[in-house]
């Protein structure tokens, strides 16, 4: 479904990677790997379009992506915890799915911040929230916006032990609902069941 061909990337006169290729199917994960600085978060921009590759292609149900079906079949987290801090967990998740054009009911929305661990903190300002609190708010987006393909960069980044427990779970059960998912992540991922691939 997903397909990834002779993808390059440069910064500057670097080259990043090149020829890089794999495919993911439902119920199939890849674990992006490598060192600070070899181009895991390039890599996951040029996945979902932010940036444009050097050469290669990506195609999404055998259509080149990004397309408007890869967009509405996507989620992508990226490693900031991209929240407005003067908005409250509450809010951050409604204007999310406003902005995706998701009708997102409000009782909808307390249940994914719940299951996320912010009981009683969904409507505080996100600024006094901690950094792995943060996280959460963002995480929350994977309970309420539907999609296939989750690119999640960093995800386990500020969480503690009980949420990393959380987040594999979470992945888990996506994967076995026919999803699938790419993460980056410098530390062993704790997700139980899927096909897991290595790049």
């Amino acid at each position: 479904m997903l397909k990834v061909s002779g993808l390059a990337c440069s910064r500057g006169e670097r080259r990043l990677f090149a020829d890089v290729g794999f495919s993911l199917e439902t119920g199939e994960w890849l674990h992006v790997q490598g060192a600070n600085g070899a181009g895991k978060t390039s890599m996951m921009r040029l996945l979902v379009g932010l940036s444009p590759a050097d050469a290669g292609e990506i195609h999404w149900r055998g259509e080149p992506a990004p397309s408007l079906e890869f967009r509405r079949d996507l989620v992508y987290l990226g490693h900031h915890a991209a929240v407005k801090e003067d908005l409250t967990p509450l809010e951050n998740l409604r204007l999310a799915a406003a902005l995706d054009g998701i009708s997102l009911d409000e009782r909808a929305a307390l249940a994914a911040l719940i299951r996320l661990g912010l009981r009683g903190r969904e409507d505080l300002p996100v600024r006094v929230l901690s950094a792995g609190q943060k996280r959460r708010v963002l995480l929350a987006r994977l309970l309420t916006r539907p999609a296939v393909l989750w690119v999640l960069d960093e995800a386990f980044n500020a969480l503690d032990v009980g949420a990393v427990q959380l987040l594999g779970e979470l992945i888990a059960e996506h994967l076995a609902a026919g999803g699938m998912a790419v993460l980056t992540s410098h530390q062993p991922l704790p997700v139980p069941g899927g096909k897991a691939l290595v790049l």
